[in-house]
């Protein structure tokens, strides 16, 4: 027995001895729970700040703190280079195509958003295992503070888009407005007292509980308003000037790089100075990273807290022309920053690893000691900065780490809208046309022989093995052997059709009143309807008399010469409006299109002398045409949309009982049963829709309006254009040089992208929605300046695309992250491209359109 005991006291002293470090062995349990706390967690966050362009040089304390102290990784990239879907893929970890943001007003922050995507952001999950969660800035651009997020405690966001003086926090909830007084309204001294407040509070009353908090500054975005004690540094700020800065027109890129020329001289000054102001802005920053890392350091928490540094993507000043933005493909807008310093973190390295936007939520959540949920597309970064130390002496080879080379760069979504448009055809280098059918046939719906509902196209493969899009002549379906069924007709139709045999035995006499005629026998228009389908006939007539004189045997009219007449018996009963002038109709001298502009009967155009004298004149007349045509096409297009839906929910069977012919609504048939309208389908669904589409319209409207208003001739169709002046700045420095406008980007610029770095190739391969392909090797042309695709085989052209494919249809990390192992690749469809031997691509001179599209700014004062 007593050797038992001997032998089981030796044991558990050797056990704690082995568990329990001597240090450690003894303290009280609060202090070992203490010691072994989770981590805390700091993102901070800018707005529009690039990598490229040098805007990391201003910032030295936050280079010591975080580049010395911590890692940086070399190759940091969005997947989306505008604010709002990248915002949202930072709290989602998802792709934009997963979560539908596609633009900053396109579901930012909307109903959708809120109850699908926003209530599974990281803030949630670390919210429910225990962290104090704080959110301190801007939130997304369409935020209206109507309500808190869910998943932070403590809440601080900026309403709507960034700004740094005269703007509205959401604090809790409750809306506070802030001025323009220095520094207690300055927006980033605002946001860094407050979170070092809440961070001071939270450890003093909880000081066990982890903190995780995100910090968004406003800056550098517009509009640049920097301290005042920093308002005259950087005077010669150069660094936006790289080989590819006013490289233009690019008559080998998408459209809108053939579009845009040269700067001019007021553009270039611009530049300069909108680098200085952002440079500047970024100086309150780095005066809040530093007060942070103080702060940690106060309270004794820098070494158990991990800070990530990065921008929500970056930003360009003048490259190939464009004067500023953002959400081109190009290395200068989806490079970012992204230093990160904590336990464990290898301090003054630089990793090549390709980390992304996406990557930040699974990586906060595998800090805070989380799985990554299987919808999330990004991956946890805490792999790479694991040192590669061998674990003893026999250890000489070092673990190839597996990792991504591969990403996706997306803008937008394609619209039906505009592969239907003309426009595409001016693109010349897309996918061949049995690439692209072979493609489409690979869905399940054109898959089957014409049997779904509502089917209408179908894939048929032909004996050479290509593929074939065939209509579907029967609508629901239905082989050439089965006898189509009659197409039903409406039931006015049905009603005033004397033979009708339809399975409708309705007479019309039993459905009209004693004292009417019948349906035959009464004109067909009313006196107004006729009244004006003359005067129609007659501004049509007028136009088109000159051209009827132009045919053989025509001969011109005198002076005195009457008009001829129409030929042809039609009465009234039969006057279709799309005839000749009538007898005893005078002919008008000019038909007015506008208040300033009318057409002769010559089939000219003349306007009054004031449109020809002065060019402002001619610039607003110009632009009250568009806003005309463009008012009358939307009409156009809604009454297609219509005619499209009544052709879809024609009825098949009347009932005569309900419907009442009424000579007082005049010939229009009056539903009195009970339900829906027989014409109307999934009406609340439709209705929504029509709504939300009319919505858009209004507000394209109003823009529209409101240009013409304040006589705003800086837009043009298609591009998101802007006019600075000297009113824009309200802070030092000024811009003194006058009024200009510019465009930076354009509105239906959609593209999907793939991004590879590895041992063998560095490149950018792009495809637009007009079907525009671009290429380019970053290892021969690192600035991106030619584009390469032509010196691409159709194998390796097909590789990249069903790689593209794949990522764009991917969700989960598992999908979503094409690797590299030890030199290698697991096999799949990509591994034909991979293989494919490096070579020097030839230097491609600068191609000469012959179609020059000139400059965006000819015209234009500035």
């Amino acid at each position: 027995m007593a050797s038992r005991l001997l032998l089981l006291l030796f044991v558990s002293a050797t056990l704690g001895h082995a568990h329990f470090p001597s240090g450690q062995r003894l303290k009280p349990r609060l202090q070992r729970d203490r010691r072994n706390i989770r981590p805390n967690i700091i993102l901070i966050l800018t707005d529009d700040q690039d990598q490229e362009l040098g805007s990391m040089q201003a910032m030295n304390k936050t280079r010591r703190i975080m580049e010395e102290g911590g890692t940086s990784f070399s190759n940091a990239f969005v997947t989306t280079p505008m604010c709002c879907p990248s915002r949202s893929s930072m709290l989602t970890g998802k792709y934009v195509h997963n979560h539908n943001t596609y633009t900053n007003n396109e579901n930012c922050s909307s109903p959708s958003w809120q109850r699908q995507h926003e209530p599974r952001s990281f803030g949630v999950y670390l919210n429910n295992t225990g962290y104090r969660t704080a959110f301190f800035g801007k939130y997304l651009n369409e935020y209206n503070g109507s309500y808190v997020p869910p998943g932070w405690r403590e809440w601080l966001g900026l309403v709507k888009n960034s700004r740094f003086y005269n703007y509205t926090l959401s604090r809790n909830g409750v809306r506070e407005k802030h001025g323009a007084q220095y520094p207690q309204d300055y927006f980033t001294d605002l946001i860094t007292s407050e979170s070092i407040r809440y961070f001071r509070s939270s450890k003093r009353l909880y000081p066990h509980r982890p903190v995780m908090m995100v910090l968004s500054h406003a800056a550098p975005h517009g509009p640049e308003d920097s301290a005042p004690q920093y308002s005259t540094a950087f005077p010669n700020a150069s660094q936006h000037i790289t080989p590819s800065y006013n490289y233009a027109p690019n008559q080998d890129k998408h459209w809108i790089m053939r579009y845009t020329g040269p700067m001019r001289p007021v553009h270039m000054e611009f530049t300069n100075m909108l680098q200085r102001k952002r440079l500047q802005t970024l100086l309150s920053v780095d005066d809040s990273v530093e007060q942070l890392y103080n702060m940690l350091v106060e309270t004794g928490e820098v070494e158990n807290t991990y800070i990530i540094y990065t921008s929500d993507h970056g930003y360009h000043i003048g490259q190939f022309g464009l004067v500023k933005g953002k959400s081109m493909p190009y290395e200068f807008d989806i490079r970012v920053p992204f230093f990160i310093r904590g336990p464990n973190v290898e301090r003054g390295t630089i990793n090549p690893h390709m980390v992304l936007n996406i990557d930040l939520a699974p990586t906060i959540l595998d800090i805070a000691g989380l799985d990554t949920p299987a919808d999330m597309d990004g991956k946890s970064i805490l792999s790479l900065l694991e040192t590669d130390k061998p674990a003893n002496r026999f250890q000489v080879t070092k673990k190839q780490k597996v990792w991504r080379d591969s990403f996706l760069v997306e803008r937008g979504k394609l619209l039906h809208q505009l592969v239907e448009r003309k426009e595409v055809s001016q693109e010349e280098n897309f996918l061949p046309k049995y690439q692209r059918v072979k493609d489409l046939c690979q869905r399940a719906e054109y898959q089957t022989p014409c049997q779904q509902s509502g089917q209408k196209w179908r894939c048929v493969e032909d004996a050479t093995g290509k593929f074939r899009l065939f209509k579907c002549k029967q609508e629901g379906g239905g082989t050439k052997g089965v006898a189509s069924r009659q197409r039903p007709m409406s039931v006015k139709s049905q009603l005033y059709r004397r033979d009708a045999n339809v399975g409708c035995d309705c007479d019309p006499r039993d459905l009209q009143p004693p004292n009417l005629r019948p349906f035959n026998k009464k004109p067909f228009f009313f006196k107004k309807k006729v009244k004006a389908m003359k005067s129609y006939s007659r501004n049509r007539y007028s136009r088109s008399v000159a051209m009827a004189n132009s045919y053989p045997g025509n001969h011109s009219l005198g002076g005195g010469a009457k008009w001829p007449r129409p030929t042809g018996n039609s009465s009234e009963d039969e006057f279709s409006g799309m005839g000749g002038a009538t007898e005893g109709m005078a002919i008008p001298t000019s038909h007015k299109v506008t208040h300033r502009c009318s057409i002769l009967p010559n089939t000219t155009v003349k306007c009054d002398t004031g449109v020809y004298q002065t060019l402002q004149a001619w610039k607003d007349h110009k632009l009250h045409i568009d806003h005309e045509i463009e008012t009358l096409q939307t009409k156009i297009k809604n009454l297609k949309e219509v005619r499209g839906h009544l052709k879809k929910a024609r009825p098949l069977e009347c009932d005569c009982n309900k419907y009442l012919y009424k000579y007082k609504l005049k010939n229009k048939l009056r539903y009195r049963g009970v339900g829906g309208h027989p014409f109307r389908k999934g009406g609340a669904r439709d209705k929504k829709a029509w709504l939300l589409k009319e919505q858009k319209r209004r507000k394209k409207m109003r823009k529209i309006i409101k240009r013409i208003r304040n006589n705003d001739t800086c837009s043009m169709p298609g591009l998101t254009c802007f006019t600075h002046d000297n009113q824009h700045w309200h802070t030092a420095p000024y811009w003194t040089l006058g009024s200009f406008c510019a465009c930076t980007s354009a509105n239906n610029n959609t593209y999907w992208c793939l991004r590879t770095i590895n041992e063998t190739h560095n490149f950018l391969f792009c495809e637009f929605a007009t079907g525009f392909l671009e290429f380019f090797d970053l290892n021969m042309d690192p600035y991106q300046l030619m584009n390469a695709v032509s010196s691409l085989d159709q194998t390796v052209l097909h590789q990249l695309h069903v790689q593209l494919m794949e990522l764009r249809g991917c969700r989960g990390h598992k999908q979503c992250n094409p690797r590299t192992q030890a030199g290698g690749r697991d096999h799949s469809s990509f591994d034909d491209y991979r293989m494919f031997e490096k070579r020097k691509w030839p230097r491609i001179k600068k191609p000469s359109s012959s179609r020059t599209l000139g400059p965006i700014w000819d015209g234009w004062k500035g």
